[in-house]
């Protein structure tokens, strides 16, 4: 449990927890994509958002492990309503597999939860033969959102109701490399740090969402797009590269780390919470807007990001 924080104008705080943030709001007729929901922040967001009545579709590697999580909802609430489909963000195959498969369904898509992730991996390459971190983090989410953008634009025309695309940052996003993002160094090994390479993904994330809220602002469209920071959370799978690290946070966990209930809140809020209705571009902590880095907030990096991601993604 979380013992430390304050109130934000939002109302709410770090020990706030997902349930709380989303008393209230009901959340049918809303559909809603959750990658990574088989373990960790992403499964009590599924858990939460079907509590309130949303339709949602786990974005999962181990679909296995997604139906698992899908009966332990549904035994507590009977009437939830998820399905699971497979997806490997390291893969833009499988990507696009995805997204055609979600398309060809003819499902809404009113929320996407852009939650998965890997933290400080060794330096390995994705399928496509590009540094995991950014790969699996940024790139897989990327194309995974633009691909599904037509499918958001016509759920509002239809539903008139908004939608909302949230991007899992971090924290982390402050320890990055000194250009903030490696354009030309992406793949090299030779200056690999795990952190700084988690740090630049998870600014990756952010400036993503910049540049989108700022091209769905052009157009017009009432699709917000936001970044979040969930917290320092013990109970997650991101430091299963780093065995003694994470040992240490367990140890300390209930006294200086949020629990899950509490890191899946401020995704949650920013998802359903009415108070975020039309806020777009923001970064969040603790369900409340905050300030990250100048690196964050650099709009020509962000284009530049945007330029360099869908160079990556347009098949050659």
């Amino acid at each position: 449990m979380w013992i430390f924080g304050w109130t934000g104008p939002s109302g709410f705080s770090a020990r706030s927890t997902a349930e709380e943030v989303t008393e209230g709001i009901d959340g049918n007729g809303l559909t809603a994509i959750v990658t990574g929901a088989s373990s960790g922040l992403g499964e009590e967001t599924t858990r939460v958002l079907a509590l309130r009545g949303v339709y949602v579709i786990m974005a999962v590697r181990n679909v296995e492990a997604g139906k698992k999580v899908k009966e332990a909802v549904l035994k507590q609430s009977p009437s939830a309503k998820i399905d699971v489909m497979e997806l490997d963000l390291s893969s833009m195959e499988s990507v696009r597999k995805f997204a055609s498969d979600y398309i060809a369904s003819g499902r809404a898509l009113n929320i996407l939860m852009n939650n998965a992730g890997v933290m400080a991996t060794p330096f390995m390459l994705s399928h496509d033969g590009m540094e995991l971190q950014f790969a699996t983090n940024h790139i897989g989410h990327f194309l995974l959102t633009n691909l599904l953008l037509e499918t958001m634009k016509k759920t509002v025309v239809e539903s008139k109701k908004e939608g909302r695309i949230v991007n899992l940052s971090s924290e982390g996003h402050r320890l990055t490399y000194g250009e903030g993002v490696r354009f030309d160094k992406i793949n090299d090994e030779s200056e690999y740090r795990t952190i700084f390479a988690y740090g630049q993904s998870k600014l990756s994330n952010i400036l993503h969402a910049k540049e989108l809220a700022r091209r769905l602002k052009e157009e017009g469209v009432e699709i917000t797009a936001n970044a979040l920071h969930p917290g320092a959370i013990a109970a997650t799978n991101l430091l299963r590269f780093h065995g003694l690290i994470n040992a240490v946070a367990t140890s300390i966990a209930t006294f200086v780390l949020k629990n899950v209930q509490q890191g899946a809140a401020t995704q949650c809020y920013v998802a359903l919470n009415p108070q975020v209705k039309g806020v777009s571009g923001e970064y969040f902590v603790d369900s409340n807007i905050a300030n990250p880095t100048n690196h964050a907030k650099d709009m020509e990096l962000a284009k530049k990001l945007w330029d360099f991601s869908m160079d990556l993604t347009t098949p050659k």
